[in-house]
């Protein structure tokens, strides 16, 4: 039986539309659920693997790692789904650095940004992705930073499949995510995801006004296809205001990090990381001979 524990998020958070979409698309596409890793960080989105009612594996990490630690999860046994969840203040502040160079690798996990322009947990600070000038309810005076875009700063980093979603409008998402699996590559999910404690401006009614669904073709087939669809996706991710999109915005098929690993080292694809024995009876087991040709100038 799944064990779980009493979930404490505020009643009406978009964490709970965002739990509910994820649970429902990975039993939906019927993984192995012996294969599937949820990694979080800190924050009230961090929370998500505790809450989950599917047997799956959590891993609660630390404040804006989450996403180094799950690309080494997936690095050391590619066999595994891995879902990172993390906040907009976890993902974009401490850990934007992150976020960023993931980019140039393309590992195959999938990353969900609960975006609410708030550090929720800690009592309604302006997160990276308030906009300038809004006042919250906990800010003293408007926030006096510009604001991060996850989806710009997703593309221009080298995503190679980059959505946003809704945290109220739960089978939408539940589709955004099941795509984002299913893509071979690096996969962000921006949830707009309302904090009724702590954010009383980007609120369910202020958001069901503004939010409509893309109606378009966001895959890259060729070259040429491919400065068309981002630019097209960038021009997109801009648009902020009296409307909002969501749905997919750009999704490419490029070579993953984990093929990039197993040209350069066979063996990996054979036998990786987590598959190894190192050890029998406490002696030594591992054979690198074969690694150590791989390695040869």
């Amino acid at each position: 039986m799944q064990v779980t524990e009493w979930n404490d998020w505020c009643p009406g958070c978009g964490n709970f539309g965002i739990l509910n979409a994820e649970q429902q698309a990975i039993s939906e596409l019927g993984i192995d659920l012996k294969k599937v890793v949820l990694v979080s960080g800190i924050g009230c989105s961090g929370k998500l693997p505790h809450f989950v009612r599917i047997p799956v594996s959590g891993v609660h990490t630390l404040h804006g790692r989450a996403l180094p630690f799950a690309i080494g999860i997936k690095l050391a046994n590619p066999e595994l789904e891995v879902i990172v969840n993390a906040g907009d203040g976890d993902q974009l502040g401490i850990g934007v650095g992150h976020f960023v160079s993931a980019g140039r690798r393309n590992v195959d996990i999938t990353v969900i940004v609960h975006d609410n322009g708030v550090y929720g947990l800690t009592k309604g600070q302006a997160s990276p992705t308030l906009k300038k000038g809004v006042k919250t309810k906990s800010l003293p005076k408007p926030n006096i930073n510009d604001d991060i875009n996850p989806l710009t700063v997703a593309l221009a980093s080298g995503y190679t499949f980059v959505a946003r979603g809704y945290a109220y409008d739960v089978k939408h998402l539940k589709e955004l995510i099941k795509e984002a699996i299913k893509h071979k590559g690096l996969a962000l999910i921006d949830v707009l995801q309302p904090c009724p404690t702590y954010n009383d401006i980007n609120t369910k009614e202020w958001y069901d006004k503004r939010i409509y669904k893309l109606d378009w073709d966001p895959v890259v087939r060729n070259e040429e296809d491919k400065k068309k669809k981002f630019l097209q996706a960038m021009e997109k991710a801009l648009e902020w205001g009296d409307r909002i999109p969501i749905g997919i915005f750009y999704k490419e098929e490029r070579d993953t990090f984990e093929e990039r690993i197993s040209s350069a080292s066979p063996s990996y694809k054979i036998l990786p990381p987590a598959k190894v024995k190192i050890e029998k009876e406490g002696k030594p087991t591992t054979i690198i001979d074969e690694i150590l040709k791989e390695k040869e100038v």
